[in-house]
Formats: C-alpha cells, sequence, structure tokens
C-alpha cells in the first residue's frame, strides 16, 4: 500500500513535469500497465485544465469609484468602493485626487457620478440644512485600528456641539494621547461625513482641519455650533 501511495505521489509529480521519475518508476512505465496508468493521469489533468484553466489565482484588482460633488464651501471629490465611502477630498486638483487614490489605496479608479450618488444628495441635504448625520456604509479598511477607534468616537460627537482632542482621548480610553487623536483626525479619509470638525482645542482655539481653518469654521456655524 505504502509504494503504491509513493508511486503514485511520484507519478502526479511527473505528469506534471515537477520531478523525474525514479529508475523503478520509470522500469514500471515502461510496462503495459504502466503506460496505462500515466495515460489515466495525463487524461485527469487535462479535463482538470479544460474546467479550471481559465481561473485565474490573482487577487482582483480593487476598484474606486469618484465623481466630483459641488458645494457652498467648494469643489469637493467623493469617492466609494464596493464596501462604502472610502475618500473625501478638497483638492483643487482632480488628477492630484484620482492619483492619492491610485499610489494610497493600490486601487483602478473609475469616474462614475452614479456610484457616489448616495452620498452627493446626503452632502447637498447636509448643506441645505436638511439633516445633520450621514448614513452611508464607509470603508475604513485602509485606517490602522487606533485611527479607527478615533474616528468612530468623532462621529459619534452630534452637530452643534464640539469636544477637546482631549476629551475625545478619553472617551477611547486613552487620555494621554491628545496628540495621537489629532493626528488620526488630521488623516480622516472622509472628513464631514465623520465630523472631525468638531473637534477642537481645549480654551476655545479651533485646532487644524484638513479642509483649512475657514472650512472648519464655515461648517460649525453651519451646525450652529458656538466656539
Amino acid at each position: 500500500m505504502r509504494d503504491t501511495k509513493m508511486r503514485d505521489d511520484e507519478l502526479i509529480a511527473f505528469a506534471l513535469g515537477d520531478a523525474d521519475a525514479s529508475p523503478q518508476t520509470r522500469r514500471w512505465l515502461n510496462t503495459d500497465e504502466g503506460r496505462r496508468g500515466l495515460d489515466s493521469y495525463h487524461r485527469v489533468l487535462n479535463m482538470l485544465d479544460t474546467l479550471y484553466g481559465h481561473v485565474s489565482t490573482q487577487t482582483p484588482r480593487r476598484v474606486v469609484y469618484y465623481a466630483p460633488v459641488r458645494t457652498p464651501v467648494g469643489r469637493l471629490f467623493v469617492a466609494a468602493t464596493e464596501r462604502g465611502l472610502v475618500r473625501i477630498g478638497f483638492d483643487r486638483s482632480e488628477a492630484s485626487f484620482v492619483t492619492g487614490l491610485r499610489e494610497q489605496l493600490k486601487a483602478e479608479v473609475i469616474e462614475s457620478e452614479e456610484k457616489v450618488a448616495d452620498i452627493a444628495a446626503q452632502l447637498e441635504a447636509y448643506f441645505a440644512g436638511e439633516r445633520r448625520a450621514f448614513d452611508v456604509p464607509i470603508d475604513l479598511s485602509f485606517a490602522s485600528t487606533f485611527q479607527r477607534r478615533v474616528l468612530m468616537a468623532a462621529r459619534g460627537v452630534p452637530a452643534g456641539q464640539v469636544v477637546t482632542y482631549g476629551e475625545l482621548a478619553r472617551r477611547i480610553g486613552a487620555p494621554n494621547a491628545s496628540r495621537a487623536v489629532g493626528w488620526a483626525l488630521g488623516r480622516n479619509p472622509v472628513p464631514i461625513v465623520i465630523p472631525c470638525h468638531r473637534i477642537v482645542r481645549a480654551g476655545g482655539g479651533l485646532g487644524g482641519y484638513i479642509g483649512g481653518l475657514e472650512i472648519k469654521r464655515k461648517l460649525l456655524e453651519l451646525e450652529g455650533a458656538r466656539v
């Protein structure tokens, strides 16, 4: 039984071209039984190649869809994967936004208003004062674990309110990490939808903002927040 199994393994490797046959197996292959056995393996391999030879073993390339959106604070660029919203950019240049998507997400980038129509409509309603929260799925698969904790905490701050970086650090159980919280918010991939503009400095300063302090101030005024 052991010899038969070893010969079978050797024949598979030989038929695939991965290894040469031993002298003992070669003698067996010169017999009628051996030739029939090798022919049988070749038929099975040919059948498998016919069935599955077209199937790619490579990981499919991620696709990101994007479109520009006009808003009262300027033109935004919105991008989404099949998992959800992945980027909102204040980039002045469409080319720089697209290049960033390709380099950071390692993705194929396709312009499609249809794919981002839902978030575009919600942004329009937000700037019209008709909504203060967003209910689109968000793809944070490119963020670190710490950054996701910070962003989810920021997402929980209601419109019209502000909290400090230190307070947000306490809310995620890292009271001494206010500077790291600021770093994570400064790299928020989906500003406005995750409202990092509602996080300010202790003592009343606005702090920083990925879109610039003037836009941060306008968003807070739009929401009726007092800073």
